[in-house]
């Protein structure tokens, strides 16, 4: 890890370095120097185990106590071609002394364990950046198919020398690992499949990652399997040794644990979080949950997570395809569950029609859409938050319905409480927008007390609701399915077999107004455009119920705003403490509510001179920006795939801040150049 890479390094004094915690039991004086933080990416082939070995150096970041951001990366193929670049799979962790947004921008270490790895990641790096690299592989073969005319490792220091500006450390880990594991008796291709938890142990060791909770996930693993569990702890412990010993790695790295509030923390994906609070929703709404859904990338983790919830009245249904998904799950909210369906931009199109169902028969739902680079199929493991239009407008008819979305992994949790409540508390589907960053991303979340959730009221019919005439002029009493309450405009929900509250629900339109609302099938124009307008107003006013928005804008005197949502919090959030640093002034707003938006949005728009919307599509938030409130907001649009990067955001935020205040503005090391990205410490 060179010094050079971080401005806020130190060095200690040489201090002894205790092995025996690794159980390695060894132990001698190496240099230790500190960090405010690192960005490791571990890449390799796509059988090489790197999301386990980054999830596993992930694991002992977070009990260590560092904040931290992840990014796994992997093809989309089942088994991509073996050595190719399109195979390459990695997973990039940054973690801190201090508070973090994203994952980083550009890797400080490489581990690299073939030469397709090199190739795909190697341009990501600045200049000084460490590169471990695995020598084993480095086959006239192998870099045939990484696209090297001759072996890169050969020309170290030389003229030619295409990996000169890094520090590279080739070490023969496949051949080191297949060594020392000899014992288990393992053929030698089961040996080497360990070489992931030798540079997992290097790592460890490099960084000071407590060993414990590594050891232990792999006893657990492998406890049916002696042999492969004795193996890769084995292969792990060597890897700790040889940081430890060789001559080679003379310096170990600290990063200091981050202060944090008080609480109960766990490292925690989007995916995970998401099943948390649907889970969550349903205790605090007293309501079943069922989950209608079909297997898709990158959203099937909900499914596997829920199915293993069924003591908190969790129900889920493998459909066989993605009509049929949300189909049982309006039936579930049809009988008084809370239905859910999950799925990612090509199951939305599937769902549509029934969606428009939702929004006719005023049901609760939540619609979970886990973004992904599309159109069709297209990049099914890559991220890429371009559906909001679909959510927004992807219906025929005038079928609004509500969208939030969540700005990190951890937050998630929240979001799927908050879809929630408004999903039952107002009679309507609603859209949850996640995406690829945030469902396979994770970061440390602190664990909320279940009593301070938000408490959600089902209001269940439980009698009839209005009095009528028979045909004999009796005066008895009915019960209309659709007499709305007049703050919310929700109707009454009314679980089926209810005695007395027997009613008709479908897809025709009813005359379900404020002055009639017995539910009866109608043709009538005047009802069908007052049916239409009412719809769209009880969308309208869950505004109602919305906090503030929070702006960030510490000085006062911003004349630019940065506003977004979903996933690029992180990028953005770190892009202005650049321009910051820098001694520049920006504004920062985030949205979970897309429709409607929250009621001082219009207001905060227009106490801005410029205002710029990052997103990783080509600028649907702007478009409904720019509809709504006609403010020319401005888009920095990238659809790569991959998030957005702060410090190349940070750029075009300082421009237009330049723009504004008609002057140069130079960000210098606070910029795109310097190979750091702690800029991300917030400013105090």
């Amino acid at each position: 890890m060179p010094l050079e890479s971080t401005p806020e390094a130190v060095v200690e004094p040489s201090r002894r370095v205790d092995a025996e915690r690794s159980g390695a039991g060894v132990s001698q004086t190496k240099q230790v120097k500190q960090l405010d933080r690192v960005i490791i990416r571990f890449a390799g082939d796509s059988g090489d185990g790197m999301q386990l070995t980054g999830d596993r150096f992930t694991q002992e970041s977070a009990v260590f106590g560092n904040d931290l951001v992840t990014l796994p990366n992997f093809p989309a193929e089942i088994r991509a071609p073996q050595g190719t670049i399109p195979g390459v799979s990695s997973f990039q962790i940054h973690f801190a002394d201090h508070d973090i947004l994203t994952a980083g921008d550009r890797p400080d270490v490489l581990v690299a364990m073939n030469p397709a790895a090199l190739k795909a990641n190697v341009g990501d790096l600045p200049s000084g950046a460490t590169i471990i690299v695995d020598t084993h592989d480095f086959t006239k073969r192998n870099l045939d198919k990484a696209g090297y005319s001759s072996n890169p490792l050969d020309k170290l220091g030389e003229v030619d020398d295409i990996l000169a500006g890094f520090q590279v450390q080739p070490v023969d880990l496949t051949g080191i690992t297949v060594e020392a594991v000899k014992e288990f008796g393992l053929s030698r291709k089961d040996a080497a499949r360990a070489k992931n938890m030798f540079a997992l142990g290097l790592l460890s060791w490099m960084y000071g990652r407590p060993t414990e909770p590594t050891i232990a996930f792999l006893e657990r693993k492998f406890a049916k399997v002696a042999d492969i569990l004795g193996a890769n702890i084995a292969a792990f412990k060597a890897g700790w040794n040889y940081g430890e010993t060789t001559e080679t790695f003379v310096v170990q790295y600290e990063i200091k644990p981050a202060k944090m509030n008080a609480g109960t923390y766990r490292n925690i994906t989007g995916n995970l979080a998401l099943s948390y609070g649907l889970v969550a929703a349903g205790v605090r709404s007293g309501l079943p949950v069922f989950l209608g859904s079909y297997p898709i990338t990158p959203a099937s983790d909900i499914l596997h997570e829920l199915s293993k919830h069924k003591a908190f009245g969790v129900t889920t249904l493998q459909a066989e395809d993605e009509i049929a998904g949300i189909g049982a799950a309006i039936g579930a909210s049809f009988a008084g569950q809370l239905g859910v369906t999950t799925t990612s931009g090509p199951g939305i199109a599937l769902k549509s029609e029934a969606i428009g169902l939702a929004v006719m028969t005023e049901l609760p739902l939540v619609v979970i859409n886990v973004q992904r680079g599309g159109p069709s199929t297209g990049l099914p493991t890559k991220t890429e938050q371009a559906d909001l239009l679909q959510a927004m407008y992807g219906r025929n008819g005038e079928a609004p319905v509500p969208i939030v979305a969540p700005q990190s992994p951890g937050d998630c949790f929240t979001a799927a409480v908050e879809a929630a409540r408004i999903a039952i508390t107002y009679r309507t589907p609603v859209f949850l927008l996640s995406d690829g960053y945030l469902a396979n991303g994770s970061e440390p979340w602190a664990v909320p007390s279940v009593d301070d959730l938000p408490r959600i009221d089902p209001g269940f019919a439980t009698g009839t609701n209005h009095p009528s005439t028979d045909a004999k002029g009796n005066q008895v009493d009915d019960f209309w399915p659709y007499l709305r309450d007049e703050e919310t405009l929700a109707r009454p929900w009314a679980i089926p077999g209810t005695a007395g509250l027997e009613h008709r629900i479908g897809g025709l339109e009813k005359a379900g107004t404020l002055e009639d609302g017995h539910g009866n099938i109608s043709y009538d124009p005047a009802n069908h455009d007052a049916m239409v307008r009412l719809r769209q107003e009880k969308v309208q006013r869950i505004a109602d119920s919305l906090a503030p928005l929070e702006v960030d804008d510490a000085s006062g005197e911003a004349k630019v705003l940065v506003i977004g949502w979903g996933s690029t919090y992180g990028p953005i959030g770190a892009a202005c403490r650049r321009v910051r640093r820098a001694g520049h002034n920006v504004a920062q707003v985030h949205l979970r509510h897309l429709n409607p938006f929250p009621k001082d949005l219009g207001d905060i728009l227009r106490r801005y001179d410029k205002v710029l919307v990052p997103e990783m599509n080509l600028g649907q938030l702007s478009k409904m920006l720019r509809a709504e409130y006609l403010v020319d907001a401005q888009g920095y649009n990238h659809v790569y795939g991959l998030p957005l990067k702060a410090a190349e955001l940070a750029e075009a935020i300082g421009a237009l801040v330049g723009e504004a205040e008609g002057k140069h503005v130079d960000l210098g090391e606070h910029g795109t150049n310097p190979p750091s990205d702690h800029e991300e410490a917030p400013t105090s």
